[in-house]
């Protein structure tokens, strides 16, 4: 069976973004070298891209006119979007969810391929972390406290544990956090 395996990027005090949507400067501190060469492997370890609507909307309005490695595949990777109010999807190789989302992803982890990821998307991934369908939360610690922002983990929400699998720093000061959500208790 596939998993499916969370990426975000992520504040020391617990932020996906900052206080507008796609406030992403922060991510400028911990990109280089070996977060780009981490991106391409997980590039490597996936055939499906999932993403929530207002993420869709941003990573489809950047990444369809860059050019590079990354970009050639975020461009060509199957991405299933899910959203309540957008029906129609432009994007290369982009195609909407329909009915039940956690339905849906149950459903694509159960068919034969690589693994299935998610990149920011918080709403979505809270309604999938809730349905237990995530398998491996990927975390970029960038050493920035934005003292304000939308957090990654929705306060109020399931208290969760997950088990370290990795952690790895970057010469940029950032840490990459690698959990598995499978063993913990």
């Amino acid at each position: 069976m596939r998993k499916l395996i969370a990426w975000n990027v992520m504040t020391l005090d617990g932020y996906f973004e900052g206080e507008a949507p796609w406030q992403l400067d922060f991510h400028e501190t911990v990109w280089g070298e070996e977060l780009e060469r981490f991106s391409l492997d997980q590039g490597e370890d996936m055939d499906v891209l999932i993403f929530g609507r207002r993420t869709y909307e941003g990573m489809a309005a950047y990444w369809a006119t860059e050019t590079g490695a990354i970009a050639d595949f975020m461009n060509a990777v199957d991405k299933r979007i899910a959203s309540r109010s957008r029906t129609r999807v432009e994007w290369t190789n982009a195609h909407p969810i329909e009915g039940d989302v956690a339905e849906a992803v149950r459903a694509l982890k159960q068919q034969p391929g690589r693994n299935i990821y998610i990149f920011g998307s918080a709403d979505l991934l809270e309604t999938l972390l809730a349905n237990d369908l995530v398998d491996e939360y990927r975390i970029c610690l960038a050493p920035v406290v934005r003292g304000s922002g939308t957090p990654l983990f929705k306060p109020g929400g399931e208290s969760r544990t997950m088990s370290l699998l990795e952690a790895r720093p970057l010469k940029t000061g950032g840490v990459i956090l690698r959990y598995d959500l499978t063993k913990a208790e």
